[in-house]
């Protein structure tokens, strides 16, 4: 049987299946032109927390066959991409609570490799961000135009544990904003403790501490609960709790949060919540919520 034929059934119902989409007429991206490119290095643990997040379906998976779209098939890719549907056979599912055929389809829109050629896919192992498309069995749409990522061992095992953390019963909450910042000063000269209450989409506390005394360095850390632990610590880099603050508070402390304090106090606690953000370090996402072919959209 002819492979053109043979791919017919199966691309047509998958192009009519996709969301706004008719033979995938991809919604015009303004955001395309930040190129993400499938990278074969260790992905910046923010980007797979976006990833993991945004995702109903994570599967490793080993490409049996790519097929380049043309034409209309290819409407609203963006330039220097290429638009391929691939066929993968799946080895693992990391997530997805319906599990998976053996073998899925999906579009995918690829940056071309150092020559200037579209990258060889056809055996490629690789990890995939995606949802399930309606109506349509083995067929999954990546969630971004980075959902699908070259496989390596750091990366299958982060979003691994990236995948537990998020549904722990200990899971930090989503920081949504900062809340009312209060500054005390001590007994003596150079000591004082600076609170800043953070909010959440599930409204539990989160609150940071500031704690300076004269002869020592300044110590910060987060709780997870109306009481302040002695024993509370700053969170570990690359770690959820991490990725909560340091992708989500803003860079300087908002002036309403200080608006009840004195002068010299707002100032105090803006200088002391600058000291977190500094800690913290950047929150370096390498890539935006890019939506991918025939999508609305990435991560929130």
């Amino acid at each position: 049987m002819n492979r053109a034929f043979r791919l017919a059934f199966p691309l047509a119902g998958f192009l009519l299946a996709l969301p706004n989409s008719a033979m995938i007429r991809a919604q015009a991206i303004a955001s395309a032109d930040r190129e993400s490119e499938m990278s074969r290095d260790a992905t910046p643990y923010a980007d797979l927390v976006d990833l993991v997040s945004a995702s109903p379906i994570i599967a490793d998976a080993t490409i049996r066959s790519a097929t380049r779209l043309k034409g209309a098939d290819a409407a609203g890719v963006s330039p220097g991409r290429s638009r391929f549907y691939v066929e993968a056979d799946v080895s693992a599912l990391v997530r997805g609570a319906d599990g998976l055929p053996p073998r899925i389809g999906y579009i995918v829109d690829v940056l071309p490799d150092a020559n200037g050629s579209p990258p060889r896919l056809k055996k490629a192992r690789v990890l995939l961000f995606a949802r399930p498309v309606p109506s349509t069995p083995g067929q999954v749409q990546l969630v971004t135009l980075d959902g699908q990522r070259w496989w390596n061992a750091d990366d299958d095992g982060r979003v691994r544990q990236i995948a537990r953390d998020l549904v722990a019963t200990d899971a930090p909450p989503v920081i949504t904003g900062v809340g009312n910042a209060f500054h005390v000063p001590g007994a003596l000269p150079g000591e004082s403790e600076t609170q800043v209450f953070l909010t959440t989409a599930n409204g539990a506390p989160v609150s940071l501490s500031i704690l300076r005394r004269p002869g020592e360095q300044p110590r910060w850390a987060v709780a997870l609960s109306e009481i302040v632990d002695e024993a509370a610590a700053p969170p570990a880099r690359d770690t959820l709790l991490w990725y909560r603050l340091a992708c989500a508070l803003p860079a300087a402390l908002p002036a309403r949060s200080t608006a009840a304090l004195a002068a010299a106090d707002a100032a105090a606690a803006q200088e002391d919540y600058a000291l977190v953000i500094a800690r913290l370090g950047r929150c370096g996402r390498a890539h935006g919520a890019t939506p991918a072919p025939g999508g609305d959209g990435g991560p929130a």
